[in-house]
């Protein structure tokens, strides 16, 4: 059977990577982290605040 030798040409390369999908996992969260930290520097920011309450405040005398 030919399906064998390629099951097993398969599982070997499989267990090649095996240490990549940590390091990629990393490296994703840092960059998350970085993005969310950024994101909380933006919106929490004076300017950004003012215009957001803004727009609430808009967003409430048109419906009340």
């Amino acid at each position: 059977m030919r399906i064998v030798p390629a099951l097993k040409r398969r599982w070997r390369a499989r267990k090649a990577d095996d240490g990549m999908s940590t390091a990629e996992y990393a490296v994703g969260t840092v960059a998350a982290a970085a993005f969310a930290g950024l994101l909380f520097k933006i919106v929490t920011s004076s300017e950004v605040r003012q215009m957001l309450l803004t727009i609430i405040h808009k967003a409430l005398n048109l419906a009340g």
